[in-house]
């Protein structure tokens, strides 16, 4: 355990978080910044996609763009965004929320060229339609036998980190916080989450996409408009706040009332790394969705997911403020609490027992979106390994993962599914560099006027 611990860190504190600015960085210059330049045609696509009449879809398989969008948004607002953003400031304080704002604006121009790559090579197999890296790597990169072992390599790593070890750890924190919340004991919630996953998963991509689209909207604005309140009660301590953001950010000054110091390096890891876990952009798990999105050239998907890492990066920043105007950071320290348990403090300072049992119930969402999402993109790649006939094997095996995650510790599964998440990056981002040329060429064809 001591050994993949040791890879885990060595993966995420060297290579990681390099491949992941450095790709973010060099599709913002060679595609002209496009989280500046097409963001408000994003919001604009994006919004109206959400109230345009859906005349269904022209292919067996196909969603809607934006049903592609709230299942790869569903993914991304999981744990991460409750806990990870806690743990990032409990261990890179205040100045850890700046770097995961720059985090989220490189992912952009990332996973903006993730999509477009994956409605480009995207394949019809048993009139189901799929994509994602190991589509487009396969099919894409000049060298075969490359593009064979990078697609395999990443198939194989996104099963394990997504399908299974996450969520474990997803159905985990579920149990976790129902219990807290209301005393309900944890093998019962793996029931029930079973039966719940199975219901929906059996549909396909179309009713897992359709759930998304009526959970995510919802589940984001209500955690939005808590965020709002808890503003509006603590506005004596907003100017403070963006202040330690700030400040802490380019500073080695120490933070939580003087209790700990915090350099600038461990600032920059921790927002950086937090944030673009949370963005997932970069490493491969959110294309699967985009991949089967109705929509009349790639690019327009690519806008659709620029939108997506923004409402991650407000959802964030929510949970942040959260802590951060509650000082729930500080007593957090003071009684070494993390992760969600941090957000749950925020929650209570404003809210009481109320707060405590509205993220617990907050959490049950965004973690349960999630394990939905993360069961389809662990389907795709069990598709382009081993073809539809092993979908079934699959599904029960997730469905026993899940029930398994609840009633178990998952420090170990932790570090696995870290670990794995850490490994699906590297073939995906080789694939993305490889791929470039095509990604900025179909980025140009958004200023071509639609055909009628």
């Amino acid at each position: 355990m001591e050994f993949i611990i040791q890879v885990k860190d060595f993966l995420w504190d060297y290579v990681i978080i390099f491949l992941l600015v450095f790709t973010g960085l060099f599709f913002s210059i060679r595609l002209k910044f496009p989280q500046i330049t097409k963001l408000s045609l994003a919001v604009k696509e994006t919004l109206g996609n959400l109230f345009k009449k859906d005349d269904g879809p022209k292919k067996e398989g196909e969603v809607s763009s934006f049903q592609a969008l709230s299942t790869a948004v569903a993914s991304q607002l999981g744990t991460g965004s409750v806990g990870g953003v806690a743990s990032a400031i409990m261990a890179g304080g205040p100045g850890a929320v700046f770097w995961m704002w720059i985090s989220g604006l490189l992912g952009m121009s990332t996973i903006f060229a993730e999509a477009i790559l994956a409605q480009v090579f995207r394949q019809e197999k048993d009139g189901e339609i799929y994509g994602g890296p190991a589509y487009y790597i396969s099919q894409g990169v000049k060298n075969k036998k490359l593009a064979r072992v990078l697609s395999v390599l990443f198939a194989i790593f996104l099963i394990l980190a997504l399908g299974f070890a996450g969520n474990m750890v997803q159905s985990n924190s579920i149990a976790l916080s129902m219990n807290e919340a209301f005393g309900i004991n944890q093998a019962y919630t793996g029931i029930i989450l079973a039966v719940l996953v199975s219901m929906i998963v059996m549909g396909g991509v179309q009713r897992i996409s359709k759930i998304a689209e009526l959970i995510v909207p919802i589940m984001a604005a209500v955690f939005m408009l808590s965020g709002l309140v808890i503003f509006i009660m603590f506005r004596q301590n907003i100017l403070p706040v963006f202040k330690a953001i700030f400040q802490s950010a380019f500073s080695t000054s120490a933070v939580f009332g003087g209790a700990v110091g915090i350099s600038i390096q461990t600032a920059i890891k921790m927002g950086l790394s937090r944030g673009l876990f949370a963005n997932e952009a970069g490493m491969g798990s959110t294309p699967h969705a985009h991949a089967v999105a109705n929509v009349d050239k790639p690019a327009d998907q690519g806008l659709s997911a620029i939108f997506g890492v923004l409402i991650g990066i407000v959802i964030c920043t929510v949970t942040a403020f959260i802590i951060l105007l509650t000082d729930a950071h500080i007593f957090s320290y003071a009684n070494g609490l993390d992760s969600v348990a941090v957000t749950q403090k925020g929650f209570e300072i404003a809210f009481g027992k109320t707060g405590t049992i509205f993220l617990a119930i907050s959490l049950f969402f965004f973690a349960f979106s999630t394990i939905v999402g993360w069961y389809y993109f662990g389907e795709s790649n069990i598709v382009y390994l081993f073809g539809s006939k092993a979908i079934l094997v699959y599904r029960l095996l997730v469905i026993i993962a899940i029930i398994v995650g609840t009633v178990v510790s998952v420090d170990f599964v932790w570090i696995l599914s870290d670990t794995f998440n850490a490994l699906m990056v590297i073939p995906n981002i080789i694939g993305l560099l490889l791929l470039s040329k095509i990604v900025v060429k179909e980025a140009a064809r958004l200023n071509e006027p639609m055909l009628k």
